[in-house]
């Protein structure tokens, strides 16, 4: 990301093309090279590399607290630290504790902040993630054990500053330092610029560079001239060890060869830190800023998202449309075909029994009609005693007849009760089905209760 530009309003904000690395689940490079916001590839996640010049960090005591509270307490623990209102600012937390017990603050103006995090995520870029480049570059001590770096500039010795290297003096260790020329500044209000925005190869070589460095776990950014940079990073670094880079193969970086060794050339004796290798970095870096307010949340639904959802949301509203519509449509059909077998069945009624006044269950009706009919005539109805005791009979089986104690008839049903020690099977209820009866017995007493089937 370019840093912002104080002297330029909100208003007037505008990214320029940005380089960028497009790397599989592999870690193996896809694509890389330089695009508009809208033109950058889509993956499963995006992280934005921060300019050390937006970022104030520092180590400080931070409450035990969590979520909101936190938030409301943070701006207390650095507004000392800050030259604008810490309201103003947007506020992350390093979830890595210092060894002696701190935790860094990392500040940033709200508004650019949310400026690049809208911007992302209005594109399609929902899983977002946002670090610090200063917190990409190699440790000083990683730098030093893969080879001693050249000296950035001569250094007085220490006894011309003042310190003593007499026997038994115990001098601080002092923290090595990590100092890297990221590019050359890009201003993030192109069309206050004669002529539109201009590609980075035509920059000049007095155009200012970005410079990170890092002590420890707090880092800091500047704009420096060319000529400047290496006095800069000795002046700040002090006796302090020095580790210098410089950002190459960054995409849409001067071509030509002149412009190249003038960009070497501004930190003599630096090692080159390769793009791709800064970004797989920041694949490994857990400082993401985006928290609190600005902390990814899958479940908001955004404009974005709502236009990516139009077609899916059309098609489920006309599913459940076609589904209710069809419902309807279906016991509508099945009502009238209700209507239709109910009148089938009373007009049969009435004229199997013209004398019928009143219909309400024409099934019932006529069953109870037909059974009558049959006890006019003289035949035995299924619920009688004698048929529900032939079709016992029937239906005993193994079990002797001799076994049955008592027979019991009252409200259309038979209770049978058989003689202590008579083993009924199991296969009794099966044999009454077989014979149009229903038998069930109680458990407690032994009783069969048996009825007609029908």
């Amino acid at each position: 990301m370019p840093p912002r530009d104080p002297a330029v309003h909100s208003q007037e904000w505008q990214l320029p093309e940005l380089p960028f690395v497009l790397l599989d689940k592999a870690g193996n490079t896809q694509r890389a090279g330089r695009a508009a916001l809208g033109l950058l590839p889509k993956a499963s996640a995006a992280i934005l590399l921060i300019a050390a010049r937006d970022l104030l960090t520092l180590a400080a005591v931070v409450p035990p607290l969590k979520g909101p509270r936190l938030r409301q307490a943070l701006p207390n623990v650095v507004e000392d630290h800050l030259i604008q209102d810490a309201q103003t600012c947007h506020l992350a937390l390093d979830p890595q504790r210092l060894p002696d017990g701190r935790q860094v603050v990392a500040a940033i103006d709200r508004g650019w902040f949310r400026f690049l995090v809208e911007g992302f995520t209005a594109a399609g870029h929902r899983n977002l993630r946002a670090v610090p480049v200063a917190r990409c570059l190699p440790v000083a001590q990683a730098a030093e054990s893969a080879g001693p770096a050249e000296p950035i500039e001569p250094v007085e010795p220490a006894k011309a500053r003042g310190a003593s290297n007499a026997p038994g003096t115990n001098t601080p260790a002092l923290e090595p330092v990590t100092a890297c020329v990221l590019g050359r500044v890009v201003s993030t209000a192109p069309t206050l610029l004669p002529g539109g925005a201009p590609e980075p190869a035509a920059a000049t070589p007095d155009t200012a560079l970005e410079l990170a460095i890092v002590r420890g776990a707090l880092a800091e950014g500047f704009a420096v001239p060319p000529a400047s940079v290496a006095a800069t990073v000795a002046a700040l670094a002090g006796e302090a060890p020095v580790s210098g880079y410089i950002l190459t193969n960054l995409p849409g970086e001067p071509a030509s060869a002149a412009a190249r060794t003038s960009l070497l050339a501004a930190l003599p004796g630096a090692q080159t830190l390769a793009f791709e290798a800064l970004a797989r970095r920041a694949l490994a870096c857990r400082f993401d800023l985006c928290q609190f307010e600005f902390a990814a949340q899958p479940w908001r639904l955004d404009r974005a998202t709502l236009r990516r959802l139009r077609v899916p949301i059309a098609l489920v509203a006309a599913s459940l449309a076609v589904a209710v519509v069809g419902a309807n449509v279906q016991w509508l059909m099945m009502a009238r075909q209700r209507d239709a077998i109910s009148a089938q069945m009373t007009e049969l009624l009435l004229n199997a029994f013209p004398k019928t006044t009143v219909v309400l269950d024409p099934a019932g009706q006529m069953s109870r009609q037909l059974q009558q009919l049959r006890l006019a005539a003289g035949e035995p109805s299924p619920d009688d005693f004698l048929a529900l005791s032939d079709g016992l009979a029937r239906s005993l089986g193994p079990v002797p007849a001799n076994g049955i104690a008592a027979l019991d008839y009252h409200d259309r049903r038979l209770d049978v009760t058989f003689k202590p020690g008579v083993n009924v099977d199991a296969d009794l209820a099966r044999r009454l089905a077989r014979n149009g009866l229903a038998g069930t017995a109680d458990a407690s007493t032994g009783k069969w209760t048996i009825r007609s089937a029908s």
